[in-house]
């Protein structure tokens, strides 16, 4: 069993920076890869990052990529997501998730991650 629990999250203004967390802990949790997702209202989910706790490889959803940064903190047992140049379409709920059984190919299906944090909010005004 693994335990997820983001935080972070809050009210900031478009342009601002974020820094969310991932406190990871659980069996084994050390071998699943992590990523995070985000649902907007009356959106589906949407991929984010994903990280192995090895590192160094990286995954981003196109519409995060060269504003997001995923990493991981082993010794904390954290992962973080630091979100910078923020704009109003970023405001979502961000949930932390965890999968053993990920490939390359599946590595942004929501369905293929076995445990899920209760999410934080993230909310930018413009």
């Amino acid at each position: 069993q693994v335990q997820l629990v983001e935080s972070g999250g809050g009210l900031v203004q478009a342009g601002d920076s974020l820094r969310l967390s991932c406190a990871a802990s659980g069996r084994d949790v050390s071998t699943y890869a992590m990523a995070w997702f985000r649902q907007a209202p009356g959106k589906e989910r949407e991929f984010v990052a994903a990280i192995g706790w090895a590192g160094p490889n990286t995954y981003y959803g196109d519409s995060v990529k060269g504003r997001f940064a995923i990493s991981v903190d082993t010794a904390k047992g954290t992962v973080y997501l630091q979100m910078n140049s923020l704009k109003p379409e970023d405001t979502a709920v961000y949930r932390c998730a965890a999968s053993s059984r990920i490939t390359l190919a599946t590595i942004k299906r929501d369905d293929r991650y076995d445990y899920w944090g209760r999410g934080t909010q993230v909310t930018v005004s413009s």
